[in-house]
């Protein structure tokens, strides 16, 4: 215990010693370790972001919508899913409430909205009363839509706050009108603000009742809609999307053996699904930010060399007063460590605070979030960098003949 104090104090007395060597040594681990730091803050910033949103559509809630693979969509080909199927669902399949269609007017970039002599082009949102519970949007002003807007298929409609924005409508819009595909809409409701990601608004977006949607579309028989809802027995939720699966085989006509044109997808299948491809990005970024941290490894190795040469007279010194070689070999790489620990350590807080940084200076973007699973990776490959990296110094350091060090110049 002695001598490793003894070897960590020299260590110690080195550094101070070399001050501005020591800190251009250790330049390549703080740049190599906040790189990582700050990525991965980053994305899991936008990981647990994303994911808290897909938890709140809750464990019982399912999606099914139409999928056509890219082979065929190639070919101008598409899938739908249609009315039929929709009320195939509603009519068939037991344990599920708050069946909810839902489908995009005015094509896949949205539609033309105007306000008096603003314009603007925006998403409009198809849909019935439970899609507010569904997908957790709820209005700040007036009303969302209603059962009888549906029924009667009434010209009215929810706006977002940023297409209030857009169309420079009152604080206040509800009992305004604007303008839809050339039909006139009383706006009913404005949407509670959830914020930008990625630097789009999440609030740019009009909501009509289903069906007034389907009385402009064009052709409503074909159109393709999504259809969200809730199995009312968790328990039961892989019976019920089995059952959907089979009705709606059936209704599509397809064969044993033939992939499914649709998809039905759960909460938390969405959330695995993503978290997935998060944890594939972070350790490909991470990975290539990482090889700065073996540029630094491979600058401690030349320093610590340098130093070796530099300081043979007292290692000759030391082992002539009875050091033996493990004392030498304990020496040097302690101080490799120590340099390499000091520099994880500044990489650390330099990566935290660049990492909340730039999330702030992206609109939009959510707070960055650094695991601490990040820090232990960092601080551990960092003692790895020093211990691989000094340990050549070291071991030259250890073997010099004590004679011949003495009589070095």
């Amino acid at each position: 215990m002695y001598s490793l104090l003894e070897s960590l104090r020299s260590a110690l007395q080195s550094i101070r010693a070399h001050t501005m060597r020591s800190f251009l040594t250790t330049l390549g681990i703080i740049i190599g370790v906040a790189s990582v730091i700050a990525v991965v803050s980053l994305i899991q910033g936008l990981s647990y972001s994303i994911t808290s949103k897909f938890e709140g559509l809750g464990s019982n809630s399912l999606t099914l919508r139409s999928e056509t693979p890219f082979s065929e969509a190639i070919q101008g080909k598409r899938n739908r899913l249609t009315l039929r199927d929709f009320e195939a669902i509603t009519h068939h399949i037991d344990d599920i409430s708050d069946v909810t269609p839902m489908f995009q007017t005015g094509g896949d970039f949205g539609g033309t909205i105007r306000y008096r002599a603003q314009s603007t082009v925006s998403r409009v949102l198809a849909t019935r009363r439970n899609f507010q519970d569904s997908r957790q949007i709820y209005t700040e002003l007036g009303r969302f839509i209603t059962d009888a807007d549906d029924r009667s298929r009434r010209r009215v409609v929810v706006i977002g706050s940023k297409l209030r924005e857009n169309l420079e409508l009152p604080d206040d819009p509800v009992g305004e009108f604007i303008e839809l595909g050339g039909e006139w809409f009383k706006i009913v409701g404005m949407t509670e603000t959830r914020g930008e990601m990625f630097g789009f608004s999440q609030d740019d977006y009009a909501v009509i009742p289903f069906g007034t949607g389907m009385a402009l579309s064009s052709d409503p028989l074909r159109q393709d809609i999504q259809i969200s809802f809730n199995v009312t027995d968790v328990a039961q939720i892989d019976a019920v999307r089995d059952r959907i699966t089979g009705l709606l085989r059936q209704l599509h006509e397809l064969k044993p053996g033939q992939a499914d044109d649709f998809k039905v997808e759960t909460a938390s299948q969405l959330t695995e699904t993503f978290s997935s491809v998060i944890s594939s990005v972070t350790v490909v970024l991470g990975g290539i930010v990482g090889v700065s941290l073996l540029v630094g490894g491979i600058g401690i190795m030349n320093i610590m060399l340098v130093s070796v040469t530099e300081r043979t007279r007292e290692i000759g010194i030391s082992k002539a007063l009875g050091a033996k070689r493990h004392h030498i070999l304990l020496q040097f790489l302690i101080e490799a460590t120590v340099l390499s620990l000091l520099g994880g350590a500044i990489g650390v807080a330099i990566g935290y605070g660049l990492g909340f940084g730039v999330a702030k200076l992206i609109p939009g973007f959510p707070d960055a979030v650094v695991p601490w699973w990040a820090v232990v990776v960092a601080f551990g490959f960092s003692t790895l960098v020093g211990v691989v990296f000094g340990l050549m110094p070291a071991a030259k350091a250890a073997k010099l003949d004590p004679i011949e060090a003495l009589r070095y110049e």
